[in-house]
């Protein structure tokens, strides 16, 4: 059964972003789907593919799942070969506990430090309202990275979906010129580097619509 992803813009749609690129790590083969944000027609179009109404969603056949922790985790059940959790048991807990707790809070971080992925902002005063929630990304990166990632660059070693749900962090923490550590820093580095990202970052720049955010 074919499987289609149904997307906000890529340049600003960080929900969207984490299950395309556990897609993409997956090695899956998806149609794609944009459905441009903040339009007259946006909630009736996301309506039409998912009863959430918002973006993104999962065809699969008949079947549609929509959030995107819970379309990353479908998708690791439909690809199990890529390993897109830890083998071990404990480690794969915290790997879920730092997911979940990404896909449920930092406030703060979302609403003064919005993706923007072709633009570049110097706004001390947004990093300051958001910097509880920066300080809380930066210690969880170093930890897991400390404890857990020794045999790779990501958070877990190997790329897991625990880094689909930090990578629209890491692209926020560039596009606001957020101070990092250097653990963090390469981190950061790491996930651009993905072939998946770039085509992504690539995509982003080349759609033509433009939001324009309040403020600024």
């Amino acid at each position: 059964m074919p499987l289609t992803l149904v997307l906000g813009n890529k340049a600003y749609s960080s929900w969207s972003l984490r299950p395309w690129l556990a897609l993409r790590q997956a090695g899956a083969d998806f149609a794609e789907i944009v459905v441009p944000l903040r339009e007259p027609d946006t909630k009736a179009t996301l309506l039409s593919h998912a009863p959430s109404g918002k973006a993104p969603s999962l065809r699969h056949g008949d079947l549609v799942i929509w959030d995107s922790l819970a379309i990353c985790e479908y998708v690791n059940e439909l690809f199990p070969a890529a390993q897109l959790w830890p083998a071990a048991a404990g480690v794969r807990a915290v790997a879920r506990s730092v997911a979940a707790e990404m896909h449920s809070g930092f406030p703060d971080l979302r609403k003064n430090l919005f993706m923007d992925l072709r633009s570049r902002y110097d706004r001390p005063d947004r990093v300051a309202a958001a910097q509880t929630d920066i300080d809380r990304v930066l210690a969880i990166w170093t930890d897991c990275r400390a404890r857990f990632g020794t045999d790779g660059p990501f958070l877990f070693g190997d790329f897991t979906i625990a880094d689909a749900m930090f990578a629209p962090v890491a692209t926020r923490f560039r596009t606001w010129n957020v101070p990092v550590d250097p653990v963090s820093a390469a981190y950061i580095d790491a996930i651009y580097a993905l072939a998946p990202m770039q085509a992504w970052l690539a995509a982003a720049q080349a759609e033509p619509w433009v939001i324009q955010f309040e403020g600024m």
